[in-house]
């Protein structure tokens, strides 16, 4: 028995979804079912991958992505991958949670005195985050951005480039001034010039 090249199965699962893809926008009900859920196998895994930390969300943000596939498939184009145009759509929504996930570390950072006694304790890491955060949120996001899926996430300079839209130089050029205006942020020097 022969054995299957990677590329050729990867090849093959992409046909497979295209064409269910596009049964399902021509009218059949199950051929969309069962491209949804095809692709959801798929996505969970792509998902998990990028949210080891928080293996929890993966469940809510498959869903988000789902339906965001499902009203984005009007501008699916048959010759194009489908591949890149999923994946698109689901680092787009990996980045919207990633920002929403920042902003809900802000709320929940105490509000006064009373809540000093509750807030001490041996959560060194978590406070690293959330002043990580503070500090993220004062860039531009031309520097936050780059900063946050490289050197936060481990997600590479190109992954960055195509979920922010920015050149790859643009990533690492963006990372370098980011991180030299956080070095001045924390000695107490802000550098404007960069921003």
């Amino acid at each position: 028995m022969q054995r299957t090249g990677s590329y050729e199965v990867l090849s093959e699962r992409e046909a497979q979804l295209r064409t269910l893809l596009l049964q399902g926008m021509a009218g059949d009900a199950l051929a969309y079912r069962e491209f949804l859920a095809a692709l959801a196998i798929h996505l969970r895994g792509f998902l998990r991958r990028r949210l080891g930390q928080r293996p929890e969300e993966v469940e809510d943000l498959l869903q988000e992505v789902l339906l965001a596939v499902h009203n984005a498939r009007h501008t699916y184009q048959a010759e194009q991958p489908l591949t890149a145009w999923v994946q698109a759509i689901a680092r787009y929504k990996l980045a919207d949670h990633f920002r929403g996930f920042a902003r809900r570390d802000a709320l929940h950072d105490p509000l006064g005195e009373e809540d000093a006694l509750f807030g001490e304790g041996d959560e060194e890491a978590s406070d690293a985050r959330r002043d990580l955060n503070k500090l993220l949120e004062q860039l531009p996001e031309r520097q936050r951005l780059p900063i946050l899926h490289v050197k936060v996430e481990g997600l590479s300079v190109e992954e960055t480039a195509r979920l922010t839209g920015l050149s790859g130089s643009a990533v690492k050029v963006g990372i370098h001034r980011g991180l030299k205006a956080l070095a001045g942020m924390i000695r107490g020097k802000p550098n404007d010039e960069d921003r």
